[in-house]
């Protein structure tokens, strides 16, 4: 056998050029829609027609990748645009899902495709415009109703749209625009390739177990991201807040006087500068959106001594000089404050709520610390913010997440999952019955031409290498075989020829009790009788060894084989020990070559073709189906030669008188079915007899 010879061929690139540019045209597409929209002051959006066409044509990848690049280009302008991203993907996967499985070959189709669109652009979208509060006075102005029809009219409008552009083009020309990476030949159907094998064992496909681990991993990965993110956020948010807070609280200590404080505590509101430096505190307290409260204090070791207290909200605000203790959350700091040193802000959580609060401290001309100016910064508003940016973090992975986790899947399904089920598939459909099989599965295993350039491609390339030596020794071995095959062939013949010249008066015994066998079971299988043990082995095995059912007769005398008149009842009984010779002679060849199973049947044929249905035959005297079948099958066979042949004794029989015989003896000397088949053959019969007759 010639090795098959295989193409080393290398990735066509218009795989995904062709793709990459459809990809381009359907992103204009987009932009050109959305500029078209805004320069006629349309309340549609028509940024979504090149999503459909090119999910459509290309793909998963290219879909998501159009509509994922649309709204990136889009927040250059508005950065809102970005968010409404997992919008626009979920239309080009919905696309592509129901047009591979057949769901928009209809204009009907078409229909229900577009309210599914509208559903998913107007619920999704209602809920990031009002919580993104893009557009959110659109949706309350006008209602939620007016909301929808709107992106109802937008969606039928783009599907119409891109449904004209795939009408005028061929489908032949838009299967050319799929992204695929077949890093093999594609010669079998890609549904049954993405299904892999039908085992009812495998509970899930490769396929399934890599896209499951994918999503799993990938999801697990965002989840740790979004973690991380959202911590450095807050980290980021509080030390903003702490800067605002340190940078609130050194303007407060710029209003106070350090010089004149004691003054302040003896003389408040009747020393005019305590007034005026309230003024300006009061003043600063109201102007800012981040204070909360705003007060400064004399930090002595009884307590904090209020030397300027503001009213803040349902807060009132402390008397002057009132002592207020210290709070348990700064009782670490009591002691730097004591000694007027500069302090962290610090974050507390009581009955006045979540707080940054920030101390300055107040100098005085000499350089002393005398007092500290305080803000308080709440931190209610850092979960607003938290949130916010959970949302708008999670929009936008999940745009990229579906893109990354889309090509990640194509990548496994051309590169893994592709050719292993390629493999397995064609391994299935291996046949070795014949030698044409047995090269065709050498031929539609090389057709493959795995080339992923990776272990995969080394284990399919051996395993090729095998299956073409497994062939090449196969053809060997049945060569082998059928001439050992046809030597013990010729062997058993001439065993048989050299029995059978030793008795001069049965001719061609042996060979005509072979054809008619022959003729017999080919009958029976046509009749579908004995179905179940009438195997091909069976029929090969039994007409192989019927020449051998006689073998025996070569341990009879010369005497009694040749007698030329009848046999006494001695000799008779001398006579039938002929059975029960060649079964032994045929286990002690069986014991020489235990391999050669057609010697089973050889044994039955040669041991029992001399028992009779009803019991009475011999050497066993066995009945009915205890006899082997191919005993039962040479019964008729040698009676009927038995009877038709001349004998030194008797003439020959007339064949219609012969199967007479036969047809009497079915039931009592013969298998009822056996008779019935070789009855019904007996054309086939007659030529073999007057063949040999002549």
């Amino acid at each position: 056998m010639k090795k098959e010879k295989i193409k080393d061929q290398s990735i066509d690139k218009k795989q995904f050029i062709l793709p990459i540019l459809v990809s381009l045209v359907g992103f204009g597409l987009n932009i050109g829609g959305s500029i078209t929209s805004e320069a006629f002051n349309l309340p549609f959006y028509f940024d979504t027609v090149g999503t459909i066409v090119i999910a459509y044509m290309g793909g998963y990848v290219p879909g998501i990748a159009v509509a994922l690049g649309t709204n990136l280009f889009k927040c250059i302008e508005d950065t809102a645009s970005i968010y409404y991203a997992p919008i626009s993907i979920m239309i080009a996967i919905v696309t592509v899902y129901m047009y591979r499985s057949g769901r928009l070959n209809k204009i009907k189709h078409f229909i229900i495709y577009t309210f599914i669109l509208s559903l998913i652009s107007g619920v999704i979208g209602a809920i990031l415009t009002m919580y993104l509060d893009e557009g959110a006075h659109y949706l309350f102005d006008n209602g939620v109703v007016v909301y929808y029809l709107r992106e109802l009219a937008d969606k039928a409008i783009s599907v119409a749209f891109a449904g004209l552009i795939l009408y005028l083009i061929p489908p032949k020309v838009r299967k050319r625009f799929e992204l695929t990476l077949w890093l093999q030949n594609p010669f079998i159907d890609q549904k049954e390739l993405q299904q892999g094998s039908k085992n009812k064992h495998y509970r899930r496909t490769l396929g399934q177990k890599i896209n499951i681990t994918v999503g799993v991993m990938s999801v697990a990965i965002a989840a740790i991201c979004s973690v991380i993110c959202m911590e450095l956020f807050e980290q980021y948010m509080i030390g903003q807040h702490k800067e605002i807070g340190t940078a609130l609280a050194g303007t407060a200590a710029d209003f106070v006087d350090g010089d004149n404080v004691e003054k302040y505590l003896d003389e408040g509101d009747e020393f005019n500068s305590y007034k005026q430096t309230k003024d300006s505190l009061q003043k600063m307290l109201d102007n800012s959106n981040e204070i909360e409260y705003l007060y400064v204090y004399k930090i002595l070791a009884d307590g904090c001594h209020v030397v300027f207290d503001l009213d803040s909200g349902n807060v009132e605000a402390s008397n002057l000089g009132d002592v207020i203790s210290f709070d348990e959350s700064f009782m670490e700091y009591v002691p730097d404050l004591l000694d007027g040193k500069e302090i962290e802000p610090v974050i507390s959580n009581d009955k006045y709520g979540w707080l940054l609060t920030a101390y300055a401290p107040v100098y005085d001309s000499e350089g002393q610390c005398v007092c500290y100016a305080a803000v308080d910064i709440s931190m209610n508003d850092l979960n607003d913010y938290k949130n916010d940016f959970f949302f708008r973090l999670i929009t936008i992975f999940v745009g990229f997440w579906l893109l990354i986790l889309a090509i990640g899947m194509l990548l496994s399904r051309y590169h893994l999952i592709y050719p292993i089920n390629a493999i397995s598939k064609v391994t299935d459909e291996f046949e070795y019955e014949d030698e044409y099989s047995r090269r065709r599965n050498t031929r539609n295993l090389s057709k493959i031409n795995l080339r992923t350039g990776d272990e995969l491609e080394r284990l399919y390339r051996l395993f090729l290498e095998a299956t073409e030596e497994s062939t090449r020794y196969y053809e060997e071995n049945e060569e082998k075989n059928e001439k050992i095959n046809a030597m013990q062939s010729g062997l058993l013949m001439v065993l048989a020829d050299v029995v059978e010249n030793r008795d001069e008066s049965t001719g061609s015994h042996v060979k005509k009790t072979a054809a008619y066998v022959e003729i017999t079971v080919n009958k029976m299988k046509t009749l579908g009788y004995y179905k179940d043990e009438l195997d091909d082995d069976f029929i090969a095995s039994t007409i192989r060894s019927a020449p051998l059912h006689d073998i025996g007769k070569i341990a009879i005398p010369d005497a009694i084989l040749n007698k030329p008149g009848r046999l006494t009842d001695e000799e008779f009984e001398i006579m039938k020990t002929h059975a029960q010779e060649g079964r032994k002679i045929i286990e002690r060849a069986i014991e020489t070559m235990p391999d050669a199973g057609y010697l089973e049947e050889a044994r039955n044929l040669a041991g029992t073709h001399h028992e009779k249905w009803d019991g009475t035959g011999y050497p066993d005297g066995l009945r009915e189906e205890e006899i082997p079948l191919s005993g039962r099958i040479m019964a008729v066979a040698d009676v009927f030669d038995a009877l038709v042949s001349r004998r030194a004794y008797k003439e020959p029989f007339p064949y219609e008188k012969a199967f007479d015989i036969i047809r009497e003896g079915a039931g009592k000397h013969f298998d009822p079915l056996v008779a019935d088949a070789f009855l019904k053959a007996s054309e086939d019969v007659v030529i073999i007899a007057d063949k040999f007759a002549q």
